[in-house]
């Protein structure tokens, strides 16, 4: 099995005698920048479609895993198949309607018994305490932020509909320009955009929408268009160090155009 043949290439890399200098000496601190890398290009191969490119770069990921649980095992502190056997387990577990006897009336029924199954899980951990307990500290902020108002929302700590988040955010706003407008320190400034962006993320948490994916996607649209952007203004004989802000803005549209048309003619 490939699974097999990953793990006793894993062990040979990591041979005191043997290996690779460069995998002996690496911990788990060591190579965790190289996990998250990972997991960043395999969400870009899902935002682009390229199956290829998604399993190549989920075999990278499965590496990072197979690296780590290979550094505990020679720890004696657990291997590749407890890590198996523990997701298997949990997965079991938050599926009682699957693997057991449990029958849920609709899928809201069914969220909540897996949220009660969690909070059972981290009740029994003795290091996760307090209400947001299980939600890392190192999460990216935007989905961190999201996670945190979804446990907030389970005990009702919640808007009764996505409508009243628009004033929010409108009010954060204002008090984005009055800490400009009067002077006030940095950090108020800095307080005061972050409450803009947690409103965001409660307005699309209302609409079902998942805020970090919202704007890797947005971000990847700017990016193809700004690069429309440079091809156009190229053609013209320009470029975007040497064009005007109204030839930018021009080309810009232009662009959105094209988008539009494009859309168009796929669901033509």
């Amino acid at each position: 099995m490939g699974i097999n043949e990953l793990l006793n290439l894993m062990v040979r890399l990591r041979d005191p005698q043997t290996g690779c200098p460069w995998d002996i000496k690496q911990t788990w601190q060591t190579i965790l920048p190289h996990t998250l890398e990972e997991v960043y290009e395999v969400a870009d191969a899902v935002d682009r479609g390229d199956a290829a490119a998604l399993r190549d770069e989920l075999g990278d990921l499965l590496f990072q895993v197979v690296f780590m649980a290979q550094i505990a095992s020679e720890q004696g502190l657990f291997d590749f198949n407890d890590v198996a056997q523990g997701i298997t387990d949990k997965m079991i577990r938050r599926h009682p309607h699957v693997f057991g006897n449990a029958v849920f009336a609709d899928e809201g029924e069914q969220k909540q018994a897996w949220e009660s199954i969690k909070q059972d899980e981290r009740s029994g951990k003795e290091s996760e305490s307090g209400f947001f307990a299980g939600i890392p500290a190192a999460m990216p902020a935007l989905r961190r932020s999201q996670k945190i108002q979804q446990r907030a929302a389970r005990v009702g700590f919640d808007w009764d509909d996505w409508r009243q988040v628009i004033p929010k955010i409108h009010e954060e706003l204002d008090e984005v320009v009055d800490a400009v407008d009067t002077g006030d320190p940095f950090s108020r400034i800095e307080e005061e955009v972050g409450d803009v962006l947690m409103g965001a993320t409660n307005l699309a948490r209302l609409l079902g929408v998942n805020a970090e994916n919202a704007l890797r996607l947005s971000n990847r649209k700017f990016e193809q268009r700004f690069q429309r952007v440079e091809s156009l203004l190229l053609a013209q004989g320009f470029t975007l160090e040497d064009a005007r802000l109204e030839q930018m803005e021009s080309a810009w549209n232009m662009a959105k155009l094209e988008e539009k048309r494009q859309a168009a003619g796929k669901t033509a």
